[in-house]
């Protein structure tokens, strides 16, 4: 694993590090040398969500999301996006490329371990959002943002009790 992968995982909630450490590690194993995953993006602050949200609507760009702050699992540190990265230097975004060769999409064998760990993977939304994964434990982003809001955190840090 990468040591900007290892730095992101780190400030995600403190509920899912390991457990996405392990599911990475796991991932990579499937796939060869060839292609690993790098998280692009884990927790986000609330004004970070918020320039991703005005980008193509009041700030120049495409619409990359669709979420205002406190409405994605970023915000609480409980989703990643994720790209492959390949031979340790070129970032791919390719969804159907067999790095490996086994005749499975490297993206798709990412995605089946995430899933059968009880991820919420974004490409099977409406709004398709291929890198992206979530552990939601049951709670809905409304619920999280009043628990946000009554700053119901973990003591001495800013994350959520859960």
């Amino acid at each position: 694993m990468d040591n900007i992968t290892l730095q992101r995982i780190q400030i995600l909630h403190p509920k899912i590090r390991n457990e996405v450490a392990y599911l990475i590690e796991k991932a990579n194993a499937q796939l060869t040398k060839h292609s690993q995953i790098r998280v692009v993006q884990g927790y986000r602050t609330f004004a970070e969500q918020q320039a991703l949200y005005d980008q193509g609507r009041t700030k120049p760009g495409p619409k990359v999301t669709n979420a205002k702050p406190g409405q994605s699992f970023h915000n609480y540190g409980l989703a990643i996006d994720f790209a492959l990265l390949i031979d340790g230097k070129q970032i791919s975004w390719d969804i159907q490329k067999d790095w490996d060769g086994d005749l499975i999409s490297d993206w798709l064998e990412v995605v089946k371990v995430f899933k059968e760990a009880g991820y919420t993977w974004g490409g099977q939304w409406k709004f398709k959002d291929n890198p992206h994964f979530e552990k939601a434990f049951s709670y809905t982003w409304q619920q999280l943002l009043e628990k946000y809001k009554k700053k119901d955190f973990i003591p001495g840090t800013n994350y959520l009790n859960l």
